[in-house]
C-alpha cells in the first residue's frame, strides 16, 4: 500500500510524533508552572550529563540525537544561564568537554520529579504490559532503521 493512502492516525511515525509531542508540551508547562527557565531540548542535554559529567560535545550529539550546531546553540545557552561550563580536554584542544556546574546539578532533582509526574499523567490507564510491548517494539522500529543507516 503506498504510503499516501495511510489514514493519519495509521501511520506509526505520526502517532509516535504526536504523543511524543504532548508529552513534551506538558513538561515544558510543568517546568514554566515551576518557575525553570529551561527548555525540553536544554533538558535533554542536562539529563544526559547527569546520567555522566563532563561529556565531549560530540558525545553529547550522539546520546541527543542532535547535529552539531543545534548541540552547540544548546549548550551556549546552557552556559549563559551558567548550568554547564565548557574546556578543552585535557589531551586534545579540539575537544569541547561539557561539564555541569552547581547550579546545572541543583536542578536534577525538581527537573526529573517534574518528567515523573508528567509520564504518570501520560500513562494514566495503560497498563504495565502494555507499556512494556510499546516500549519493545519502538525499540525493534529503532533497531531494525538504525542497522540500515
Amino acid at each position: 500500500m503506498p504510503v499516501n493512502q495511510f489514514k493519519r492516525g495509521e501511520l506509526y511515525s505520526v502517532i509516535n510524533g504526536m504523543a511524543s509531542t504532548a508529552v513534551a508540551r506538558k513538561l515544558q508547562k510543568h517546568f514554566r508552572v515551576a518557575g525553570l527557565e529551561i527548555t525540553i531540548e536544554q533538558w535533554t542535554v542536562l539529563y544526559h550529563l547527569w546520567k555522566e559529567d563532563c561529556l565531549s560535545q560530540q558525545e553529547l550529539c550522539n546520546r541527543t540525537f542532535r547535529d552539531k550546531p543545534s548541540t552547540t546553540r544548546l549548550i551556549h545557552n546552557l552556559e549563559k544561564q551558567k548550568l554547564v561550563k565548557r574546556s578543552s580536554h585535557k589531551n586534545d584542544k579540539r575537544v569541547n568537554m561539557i561539564c555541569l556546574t552547581e547550579a546545572g546539578r541543583a536542578l536534577q532533582e525538581t527537573t526529573l520529579t517534574l518528567a515523573s509526574q508528567t509520564m504518570d499523567e501520560a500513562l494514566t490507564g495503560v497498563k504495565k504490559e502494555h507499556i512494556e510491548i510499546v516500549k519493545t517494539v519502538l525499540q525493534r522500529v529503532y533497531d531494525n532503521l538504525n542497522n540500515h543507516i
